[in-house]
């Protein structure tokens, strides 16, 4: 099940709302919450809960052994056990075919490809139980001994199948203290609305116009019709992915968990370091926490941790070679700016930022898209020129002009949205400390959410622009 989606909408979650609140206890408020978010995930291919339900069950019981055997030779041999269980997981659903293929590849072999369809939701769910087992044995969390509750923090649909990457530190308290009032119930339904709104108003119609041009062979595409497409691509992957996140933590919120921000405005960064601090904030910190300062061969690799970071966050987007060099390509600028270092960076001049990391980032948008090398060769002709130059390519085309022209509304409020302009004005409103002009904000944008539902509502009736993003995780 997707939240993007009527039934979701307008059935689930009212009936899931409604169960959760006839609850007196909030024991029974939990049963409630793992019923109807085991249901959510079965709900497309049933036979996968049995995975997140042994993927569950392990990973509690590594937790226990880990607080039985502390402080001994057991607890590490545990966390090592746990943590390979789940790598091993990932490689068999996730990564068997595509190590297969570049086995054959590389030895001439015929070994069979095997056809694993990929469990929704695997990355996600199996990073949060390998943070946990980590924390649990760091000892900056409690081991949880009721299972149902690990299961909870594992299974809690808001979460479940497009992140955030939520720790279990985070939900802790949550799970065995939590309480839900008339607020968090208003704010979270407009964060849900808001990040419908995302998806399904603006990211939903970017992607028509990028498929309408990478849909197909790109070779002739011209110059500007490339740049214009990649940049239109940037913003589509950035209101897919952050509208998703809005509705986890606004739908988290309105059971009474505080989720993390996992977006923050991540187009209006001066440095490639910042962006990664705004972007995907919960896959960032989870591979510099875990990952960046972990020793090899003794001691901690510096640049050996920086790159293995960066391939791995590559790789943990999808099985396939662009991933990887999309990973290694932020590396890269991530190694250039260590070496400028913030001194120096802060002396350039503002403009100069902007260009820098924008270029950088719609560039490394076209490398996420093409997993197709041949096509991504052929994109880095296109936009650089080259194939313009070999005159296998114009410079512009009719149809990129009536495309710009069509959506040229669309595009600068997506730019619009994209930056921290609305959260200003929102912040006048609601802070402010006139009563008038608080009502003003407070009516004014439950009005605008109301109006936002209805156009979702609508768009939604025919779903065949509705693409699900996070499928490959």
């Amino acid at each position: 099940m997707v939240f993007a989606d009527l039934f979701f909408i307008y059935v689930f979650l009212p009936l899931c709302l409604i169960c959760y609140g006839l609850a007196k206890k909030l024991s029974t408020k939990n049963i409630v919450l793992i019923v109807f978010s085991l249901i959510f995930y079965a709900w497309g291919e049933p036979l996968w809960i049995l995975l997140l339900l042994f993927s569950s069950f392990f990973n509690w019981f590594i937790g226990i052994l880990i607080g039985k055997f502390r402080d001994t030779p057991r607890a590490k041999l545990a966390v090592g056990g746990g943590i390979l269980v789940d790598i091993l997981l990932l490689l068999i659903f996730k990564y068997s075919a595509f190590i297969v293929e570049n086995l054959n590849a590389v030895s001439g072999a015929a070994i069979p490809v095997p056809q694993i369809t990929l469990p929704i939701g695997i990355s996600f769910y199996t990073f949060q139980a390998i943070s946990y087992i980590l924390d649990c044995y760091w000892e900056t969390v409690d081991v949880q001994p009721k299972y149902h509750k690990f299961l909870l923090y594992l299974s809690l649909f808001p979460q479940l199948i497009a992140g955030p990457i939520v720790r279990y530190s985070v939900v802790e308290q949550e799970i065995d203290n939590r309480s839900v009032n008339a607020t968090d119930l208003c704010e979270g339904a407009l964060r849900v609305i808001l990040g419908l709104a995302k998806k399904v108003i603006i990211a939903n119609n970017l992607w028509s116009i990028v498929n309408t041009f990478f849909g197909k062979d790109i070779t002739g595409l011209s110059v500007l019709g490339t740049w214009y497409t990649i940049i239109v691509y940037s913003l589509y992957v950035y209101f897919d992915f952050s509208g998703y996140s809005d509705i986890a933590i606004g739908l988290g919120r309105m059971f009474g968990f505080r989720f993390d921000e996992n977006f923050r405005h991540p187009f209006a960064c001066t440095t490639i370091a910042e962006f990664w601090q705004r972007w995907h904030i919960s896959l960032g910190s989870f591979f510099r926490d875990y990952l960046l300062y972990v020793p090899f061969f003794g001691k901690p690799r510096k640049y050996f941790g920086l790159f293995l970071v960066w391939f791995c966050t590559g790789l943990w987007h999808g099985a396939a070679w662009n991933f990887i060099l999309w990973g290694l390509y932020y590396g890269c600028f991530m190694l250039f700016e260590q070496k400028m270092g913030k001194k120096r960076m802060k002396k350039w001049p503002i403009v100069w930022k902007h260009v820098y990391t924008k270029l950088v980032i719609i560039l490394g948008f076209g490398i996420f898209y093409f997993e197709d090398l041949g096509q991504l060769s052929q994109f880095f002709l296109n936009i650089t020129g080259i194939s313009m130059i070999a005159n296998s390519a114009p410079f512009t085309d009719p149809m990129t002009f009536s495309s710009l022209r069509n959506n040229i509304f669309l595009i600068l409020f997506a730019i619009l949205v994209s930056l921290p302009v609305l959260p200003k004005i929102k912040s006048y409103f609601l802070e402010s400390k006139n009563d008038t002009v608080y009502a003003i904000g407070r009516v004014g944008s439950v009005a605008v959410c109301m109006v936002l539902l209805a156009v979702v509502s609508v768009l939604l009736v025919d779903t065949t622009n509705n693409v699900f993003l996070y499928f490959r995780f």
